[in-house]
Order: structure tokens, then sequence, then C-alpha cells
């Protein structure tokens, strides 16, 4: 566990229990029910940014299976850096084409935000790392303006990495079929819509988040009529992955959109609605910074030298692909996710279980009521 960071780079705040009615974290009727969790630690949440540039090199919290951390290591990191910086710039001028003729009239700045929990009341004990999301910000050079983005985009989790890589290997060793827990990524979710909830996320950031990941290789996806400026064409699935259902228990919605002039549909994780809650330059930066990780991290599907068809099942065998100038490791981000997933079990959930599972259920529990009073 980490100790007290430096008090300039760090906020800090409680937890408030989550209104969905509207898409958005919090309510005054919320926030006095908190009051009722009194048996269980409540869970206080500290932010620490970062920026994502040439210089970047991670904290030493840093799940290193992070895309932006993978990049930030070796010989060539000055480089590999740049160049995963200068493909974000690029796609996100190729988006934003409107009044914008030379393509170089934007850039995105992002920020690494470092997200730790305290289960300490008072906010004063050791804090765990949790979850690390990207904000972006986009600076027009032409006007001289700095136009805040979206948090979210990417997503790294230590209880993500224990949930997938201990927690479901070891429910199915028996070798009988594969099959999930009935409370699989109930833990996950309440945390993450708990800090979502909180002071430390609506104080700091204007809109609910939005994670934008690959999808899943094991799917086939059916495009429709449905088109967005921005987002591009939509595809759709009949039967949600592991992933798409882990999302949901975290209060995320799924669609599916290929973005002009790319190679495969992305899947967008979201609270709300999408096409409406969401500015078209807040999205092309979502889809730049997003759509270049997964170019360098999935080729095969992202990189490919042809776009999706109408029937797309994604395959990262297919060998019509290209390559980026830039090193990546895939196979050590794999391994790193076990052995981080066995650090979130020795060091937050081994300790803490009795009262992570009282107050996980009296979090969900709460939620039902309020729920079920609105209805």
């Amino acid at each position: 566990m980490t100790r007290s960071l430096a008090p300039e780079h760090v906020i800090g705040h409680a937890l408030r229990l989550p209104d969905n009615s509207a898409g958005r974290p919090g309510s005054p009727e919320l926030e006095r029910s908190v009051m009722r969790l009194t048996s269980p630690p409540v869970p206080v949440f500290t932010l620490e940014r970062v920026r994502f540039d040439e210089d970047y090199r991670p904290l030493d919290n840093t799940r290193i299976t992070t895309n932006f951390a993978n990049l930030a290591r070796g010989e060539n990191r000055k480089e590999n850096l740049r160049n995963a910086i200068r493909m974000i710039d690029n796609r996100f001028n190729e988006l934003a084409a409107s009044d914008n003729e030379t393509a170089d009239r934007y850039s995105v700045d992002l920020d690494i935000v470092s997200v730790s929990v305290d289960l300490d009341e008072g906010g004063d004990g050791e804090r765990f790392p949790i979850i690390e999301v990207l904000e972006t910000t986009i600076v027009d050079h032409r006007t001289g303006s700095r136009i805040p983005g979206l948090a979210g985009n990417n997503f790294s989790s230590y209880v993500r990495d224990y949930d997938f890589s201990v927690v479901l290997p070891a429910h199915n060793a028996a070798g009988s079929g594969f099959s999930v827990p009935d409370d699989f990524g109930v833990l996950h979710g309440n945390l993450f819509r708990s800090f979502v909830a909180s002071d430390a996320y609506t104080q700091h950031f204007a809109k609910a988040p939005v994670i934008c990941l690959s999808v899943s290789s094991t799917k086939t996806y059916q495009r429709t009529d449905t088109q967005h400026p921005v987002l591009g064409v939509e595809y759709r699935q009949d039967e949600y992955s592991l992933t798409d259902d882990y999302f949901a228990k975290m209060g995320m919605k799924v669609r599916y959109f290929m973005p002009p002039r790319g190679a495969a549909p992305l899947a967008f994780y979201h609270v709300g609605d999408l096409l409406t809650d969401y500015s078209d330059l807040e999205l092309a930066a979502t889809i730049a910074t997003m759509e270049s990780f997964q170019k360098i991290y999935r080729p095969e599907i992202y990189n490919a030298n042809s776009s999706a068809p109408a029937r797309f099942q994604p395959s990262l065998s297919q060998p019509d692909y290209s390559l980026t100038r830039i090193e990546y490791d895939r196979e050590e981000r794999s391994r790193l996710a076990v052995a981080q997933g066995r650090f979130a079990q020795e060091h937050f959930i081994e300790p803490h279980r009795e009262s992570l599972e009282l107050w996980s259920a009296q979090f969900s529990a709460l939620e039902r009521e309020l729920q079920e009073a609105r209805a």
C-alpha cells in the first residue's frame, strides 16, 4: 500500500452513494442516506494527476500493465511516447476536420488520473491504488483556448485484475465447464460507482465518464444503419461479453461504433445517453486517444489493412495488418496482470475482506431500496 501523497497533488473526498436516474452522480437525498452506513468503513477516494507526455514516468502505484505505462519503458521510451502522442493528435485533427484545412489546428493533452481508496473513515489511513483513467483536454491552437474533454477513456484497475486473473481461474479450476461466480464483479462495480458519486469525482469532472475499449474477439458484431458524425457507424451484438457484463455492474451501458476511416468498432461504456450527453469534440478526443492505443496494442484488429465488414468477428490471428513504429510487449502485459491481481488480493482484498463485503452488501441494498422508491 502507499502512504499519503504530496498535498499539492492530492484531492481526497468521502463517498456519496450514486443517483443513476439522470446518468449523473450524486443527489442530496443520497448524500443523507450515506449516514446509514455506520458499521463498515466509508471509503475515502484520493486523486493524483500526472501529465502523459514524452517525459512521462509512471507513478510508483501505477499498474504497469496499463497502455501508457507500457509505452514509457525501455531505451526507446521517449520516442515511443512522442510517436503515440503524434498519432493521437493526427487522428483528432482528422475527426475534427471542420475549419481545420491544414489538419493541425488541435492537439490533445492527456492527464493520467490515479485513484486511491482509504478505508479509514477519517481518510488518514493507508491508501490502496484501485483505478487509473485518462482525462483529455483539447487545445485549440488557433484561438488559444483549452476545451475540457472527458474522464475515463482508458480504464485500469487492480481489483479488476484480481477478479479476472485470480477469482475467475480459481472458480473454474475444476474444469467442469466455464462459469462465473454469482457475485463476480459486484465489489469492483460498487467501488467504481462510489467513486463516480463522490466529491472526488464530481468536483473535478463535469460529466459522467466514458470508457473506450476494444471489442471482444469471441463475439460477432452486426453493422446497423445508425450513423454519428464522429462516432461513425454503429454495430450491435445480441450476446454481451463477460467484459460487458462486468461494466454493467459498474453502472455502465455499452454501444459499439466504428469511427470514420477506422478499421474496427470500439466499445463505448457510458452512463446516460452517449449520443446527446457529449459534444463532438469530447468524443473525438476519446476516439483519437483510445483508437491510437488499440492500434499499438491490437494492430490485428485496429490497424488492419481493411475495414470491418457488415458482419464482423474480430480476430487476433488475422495476418493482414500493419505494425506501428511503437514498441509494445503484449505478452508481458498479460503475465503482469496475474501478478497485480495477486497484489490486490494480498494487500487490499484479504486484509479488508469482511469490511469490504459488509460495505458492498449495504451499498447494493441501499441502491435497490432507492431504485424501488423511485419506481
